[in-house]
């Protein structure tokens, strides 16, 4: 798919909320969307939580002391921020901006809670709900990260049941199923190229 092909009837930039529960796999999407090398900005997120081992600081997050987190917080460096599982995660509001006058598209992964915000400030923007074949297949996934204390692990599964039920806020919902990655990415290029052809372009404003 060529850049101009992407963008020939709509040059209007959108901006992308991926979102959904914690284990719907959003990295995984991002990280398949990158591999299409479209013509699209993704936001890096800043977060106060630790560095894990096979993550880039500037590539994966902007990894942040809870001072400089404060400081971008009162300067209203930041689109929307939260606290997700006691760590500080939030938006910089400076690249989307950028990315957006410079009329490429923008996707960002968020929690449910952000896409909430991101809404509020900009309604124009592609919300994109990824979830999974069920509730007991999102908490197996879930589970087998054994990447979290009982405690957080327990946190994180009561949270993703309440979030599955915002859904209908979304403009799109998708079926990450397991094994079936590549799917899901072609479902998202195609809303993508299907917002791209609408009569009524959407205009981001931030």
């Amino acid at each position: 798919m060529s850049d101009p092909e992407f963008n020939l009837h709509n040059p209007q930039p959108l901006l992308i909320v991926i979102s959904g529960p914690s284990g719907v796999g959003k990295d995984s999407v991002l990280q398949g969307l990158k591999k299409r090398h479209l013509p699209i900005h993704f936001v890096v997120t800043a977060t106060t939580r630790p560095r894990r081992e096979n993550e880039i600081n500037g590539v994966d997050y902007f990894f942040v002391s809870k001072d400089e987190f404060a400081h971008m917080i009162e300067q209203e460096e930041l689109i929307e921020y939260a606290i997700v599982y006691n760590d500080y995660k939030g938006i910089p509001k400076q690249q989307v901006r950028e990315a957006l006058n410079s009329g490429r598209d923008v996707v960002m992964r968020v929690d449910v809670q952000g896409a909430a915000t991101v809404r509020k400030l900009a309604p124009e923007a592609v919300l994109i709900f990824l979830t999974t074949e069920s509730e007991e297949a999102l908490v197996k996934r879930l589970k087998n990260r054994q990447s979290e204390t009982a405690e957080n692990l327990s946190l994180r599964i009561a949270t993703a049941r309440q979030e599955l039920k915002r859904a209908a806020e979304f403009d799109y919902v998708i079926v990450n199923a397991d094994g079936r990655l590549d799917d899901t990415v072609e479902i998202v290029v195609d809303i993508l190229l299907a917002e791209h052809h609408r009569v009524n372009p959407r205009k981001v404003s931030l």
